[in-house]
Parts: C-alpha cells; sequence; structure tokens
C-alpha cells in the first residue's frame, strides 16, 4: 500500500519498568465507573441533546448505577452551564453519586466551571491541558516548562475556587494526548499538580491517562500506565483512571490491561459512542468480568432497554454485531452452531450445572435481558436440523425424531433459500402443520377399528383414495402395523413402518397427541408424516397417512 513511509510510532516505550501485569490473568474487581456520554460522547453527535434529552439520560445512567458521569464543558456552551446547573437546583443528583465537569486551565473558564458547580453537594472538577510532542510543538508552541507552569497555574486556581465555593468538590488531572507524551514528562507534570493539590486518603485526586488518540498495541499503553503508578507521588492517595479511544480498534483491550497494569478507574460511554472511532465502550468492558465471573457493578440486565434509550436520545444506532448489546450477537445461523447450542442447553438443563459453559455462548442470552426463542436460534439457509429441531421443541413443543430433523431441515432450508431471506419461528411452525401434519390429499380415511384374533390384530379401514371408495382389512403385530398393513393393499406402494415415535403436545387435561410416522421405501428412501389428535391411537394413523400422501 503506498503512503506508508510518512508514517512513524508516535508513541514513547516506559522504560525499566517490570511489566508486573504480565502475572494476571483477568481482572478481579470493578474498576471505578465514570460515564462521559454526556460530554464525551455528546460532543461527537451529529445533533447534540437537548436539555431534556440530556436530564433523561443523567436519571437512566443513575438507574443503571454509575456513581460518576460527566456531564459537560459548563464554560463551553449556555446549555452546558444550564444542564449542571439544572440537576443541582432540580436536585436531580443522588446522594450516592458525583458528577464530574471538564475545565482548561485559563481563569476564566476555571471561574466560569465552580460558578456552575455552586451548592453540589459531590463533583469532581476535571483539569487537562495537552503533553505530547505534536501539541507542544505544532498547537501551543510551547516547551516542556510551559507546559508545566500551565497546568501548575490551574491546579492552582482549582484550588482557589474550592476555598470560595459552596459546594464539596473533588479534582482530577489529565495530561490530554498522555499516549504521546514521554512517559518521564508525564509523570513530572502529573506530579507537579499533586504537588499543588496534596492528596490525602480523605480526599484523594484522580490522575487520569487518556488514550486521546491511540497509537501503540495494548501491552505498550500497559507499561506506561504501570510506569506511571510506580513514578507518581502519594500513589496510595490518588485514583488512577484511564480514558480509552478506539483509533486501533484497542480500547477495550487498552483499559483491560491497564487496569492490569495498577489503574483504579474507567471513563467511557455505553457502546463506545465518542470522537472519531469512540471511546471505550463500557457495556463490552463491564460484560467481560461478568463473562468472568466478577460483578461489574452496574445492571445491564435489561439490555434492550438500554438500548432504545441510548438510540432515542443520541439517535445513534448499536450495531447488530456490536459485543453482547447488538441484536445478532447471541443469534445462531450456522447449522453446527445451533445444533452445539441446542445440546449444550440440553446438557446444562440434564446435569443442572453450576457454571455456564454452553457453546458459543460467552453469556447467558436471559441474563441480559434477550431471550433463547428470539435472539439465539435464528434460521435462514445456512441453518441446521439441530437449531431446527430445538426452536420448535421449545416453542412448540414438537419433537421431531432425530433422522426427521434432517428431512425437516432441508426443507425449511431449502424455502429460506427461496425466498432469500430469515423464516421466523412462527413460520417455521407453519411449515411443520402445513406440509407435515394431518395432511389429506390423495387419500383420506372416514373410519378405522380394530379386532384382536389369534395374536394379531385386524384393522378394519374405509375411506377415499384418489377420489374413489374403499374398505379393506389389514393384519399386524400391533394396530398401527395392521393399518400399514391395509392401505399398502389400496395405494400399491411397497414400504415399511421405518420410524414411529410419539408424545403428548401439552401437560393438561385436554392435552394432543403428536405421533411421527417414517415410511420406508425399496428405494431407501424415507418419508415422514405428523399427527395431531387428543387420541394417541388416532394421531399415530393421521401421521401414517400423512407419510402415504406426502410419499405420493
Amino acid at each position: 500500500m503506498k503512503g506508508y513511509e510518512k508514517y512513524t510510532r508516535q508513541f514513547f516505550e516506559a522504560k525499566g519498568v517490570d511489566m508486573d501485569w504480565r502475572h494476571k490473568t483477568y481482572i478481579d474487581k470493578a474498576p471505578i465507573w465514570c460515564s462521559v456520554d454526556l460530554r464525551d460522547g455528546n460532543q461527537s453527535l451529529i445533533i447534540p441533546m437537548s436539555l431534556e434529552e440530556k436530564l433523561e439520560f443523567f436519571t437512566f445512567l443513575v438507574k443503571v448505577g454509575f456513581k460518576e458521569i460527566e456531564v459537560g464543558f459548563p464554560a463551553a456552551s449556555e446549555t452546558e452551564y444550564e444542564f449542571c446547573r439544572a440537576l443541582i437546583e432540580r436536585n436531580l443528583i443522588p446522594e450516592d453519586v458525583t458528577i464530574q465537569v471538564l475545565t482548561q486551565s485559563r481563569e476564566h473558564i476555571i471561574a466560569k466551571t465552580f460558578e456552575a458547580l455552586r451548592g453540589c453537594h459531590s463533583a469532581i472538577v476535571h483539569l487537562y491541558n495537552s503533553t505530547s510532542v505534536s501539541q507542544r510543538e505544532q498547537v501551543f508552541k510551547k516547551d516542556k516548562k510551559q507546559i508545566v507552569d500551565l497546568a501548575v497555574f490551574g491546579a492552582k486556581l482549582c484550588k482557589e475556587y474550592r476555598e470560595k465555593t459552596p459546594g464539596n468538590f473533588h479534582f482530577e488531572y489529565s495530561p490530554e494526548s498522555f499516549t504521546g507524551t514521554e512517559p518521564e514528562f508525564a509523570a513530572e507534570i502529573c506530579n507537579a499538580v499533586i504537588d499543588i493539590w496534596q492528596p490525602t486518603a480523605e480526599d484523594k485526586v484522580i490522575i487520569n491517562l487518556p488514550v486521546t488518540v491511540s497509537h501503540s498495541m495494548p501491552h505498550v499503553y500497559a507499561n506506561q500506565v504501570e510506569y506511571m503508578c510506580k513514578n507518581m507521588n502519594r500513589r496510595e492517595n490518588l485514583i488512577v483512571s484511564l480514558h480509552p479511544h478506539n483509533d486501533r480498534g484497542c480500547a477495550v483491550a487498552d483499559s483491560e490491561m491497564g487496569l492490569l497494569a495498577g489503574a483504579d478507574r474507567i471513563e467511557g460511554t455505553l457502546f463506545g459512542n465518542g470522537e472519531r472511532t469512540g471511546n471505550v465502550d463500557i457495556v463490552t468492558l463491564a460484560l467481560n468480568m461478568f463473562s468472568q465471573g466478577v460483578d461489574p457493578e452496574l445492571d445491564f440486565t435489561n439490555l434492550p432497554e438500554i438500548c432504545e434509550i441510548y438510540e432515542k436520545v443520541t439517535r445513534m444506532h448499536v450495531y447488530e454485531r456490536q459485543p453482547y448489546s447488538g441484536k445478532l450477537v447471541f443469534a445462531a445461523f450456522s447449522g453446527s452452531h445451533q445444533d452445539a447450542i441446542a445440546k449444550g442447553m440440553k446438557w446444562r438443563e440434564e446435569k443442572e450445572t453450576e457454571h455456564w459453559t454452553v457453546p458459543y455462548l460467552p453469556i447467558d442470552p436471559t441474563d441480559v435481558g434477550r431471550q433463547y426463542e428470539a435472539d439465539v436460534i435464528r434460521i435462514n439457509s445456512q441453518s441446521g436440523k439441530g437449531g431446527i429441531g430445538y426452536l420448535l421443541e421449545t416453542q412448540f413443543s414438537f419433537v421431531l425424531p432425530q433422522k426427521m430433523r434432517e428431512d425437516f431441515g432441508y426443507h425449511v432450508k431449502s424455502i429460506s433459500d427461496h425466498a432469500h431471506k430469515e423464516l421466523l419461528p412462527q413460520e417455521v411452525y407453519e411449515i411443520l402443520i402445513n406440509d407435515y401434519v394431518n395432511v389429506e390429499n390423495n387419500l383420506k380415511l372416514t373410519e378405522f377399528h380394530y379386532v384382536q384374533k389369534n395374536g394379531y390384530i385386524k384393522a378394519f379401514v374405509s375411506g377415499e383414495w384418489n377420489g374413489e371408495e374403499f374398505e379393506v382389512i389389514g393384519k399386524g403385530n400391533g394396530r398401527l402395523d395392521s393399518v400399514v398393513d391395509a392401505l399398502a393393499k389400496v395405494t400399491h406402494h411397497q414400504y415399511v413402518l421405518e420410524t414411529y415415535t410419539e408424545h403428548a403436545l401439552e401437560v393438561s387435561s385436554k392435552s394432543q397427541a403428536a405421533s411421527y410416522v417414517g415410511l420406508k421405501e425399496e428405494n431407501g428412501k424415507v418419508t415422514w408424516g405428523v399427527g395431531i389428535d387428543s387420541d394417541i391411537i388416532v394421531s399415530s394413523v393421521k401421521a401414517l397417512v400423512s407419510a402415504i400422501n406426502r410419499m405420493v
């Protein structure tokens, strides 16, 4: 590909780290979560949320379980300012929830920020300035000392305004464009701010290490985070936070490895909405932990509702293959996948297992508000007998014999293939009913009864064959055998009863029975028929008649 020569690595390796994170294999506890949907997420929308939409979304984020929510940049616009004031004045912030606001290191902006926060019972003032080589050289045209001085200036002002503003305020500092900053300089500027704020165990400071633009593989970022954790002053009184963006598609991996490297907190958005390719997707990150047996401390038990509200207020769309939350992420169209899932579900039911290990499903869809019937087994031309059989059994109580599943599966796949569409469960059910159940065209029975004599069963059968009435007698070892013998004399087809099974369709006093008959012809072909009736004997004969009609 032409043009690759003009690119170079813009990240800086953290030297001398022990890479302690290598010895950890999973995240064992939830981080502190901070939703930035209302700030970072909102500013990336084509049409930013209105005040009322932001209020609705804030309330919903609280319901999901976020204890820290970044609500905006109050000095940036009147809407941002009014939103912050509305939350405070309408008393919409629960006692256990802290709002967060963003500010640059400029006095009039810091003053406006604290004005917007006056009277807030708990707020984080998030100060930032950019520190990367490219930003220093190209945007600000300042050397390292001048960049540090800017951060120190803002830190001092925040401290001054906190003292004279009613409310309860905590501090956060971000060396913006951290991933393009020399780790030694990032530690230097963070320490300069820390020395101004003097964090304590009761008044901790958040140091946020953003992947403002993703430049490296996740392990490089993990090393940078570990370096910072080991080289910042008063580490025991710091909360190390991560704010990954997704330019390289690594935001989730950056977050997970950054947590292993010592971080305590994550800033992100539901479904990853944010500038350019977006922020880290908190739903994915949290449910990754959930799938490993760790409580994420956020409530995603009704993902369909969360998706609906998110799409309503943002006018964005949750992609169908978005991890965990997309409409198709639990869907299995492949025949082999469907078969494995169906067998896994049956195995789980039989064994009453404690842990979830169903093939192809990393978590139980019902844990996030999805349904097996509607979301897991999806039928199209790629589907297999296992999935189709599972669908009929779980939704409509039809337990097809194993050999019939293959025959019916091919029939359904053919219909889907010719229609070029997915078949809904009801459509699959209707195919079974219309094409296999109680089929009467060439052959119809009007009456049949049985007499037992000399160890045999005699069947006296009457009906119509191709429009002509008949009465015939057959005999066999059982009732169905005797009817098979009788009807062979009428149809002049040579076949034997290959398979016969039956079961109740419903458990009630008015339950109906379903019978399945497979007839094998001389050429080896097996034709299937299904009978349904309240009388098990009648349903078996109806299944036989259905099979004969389908055969001829």
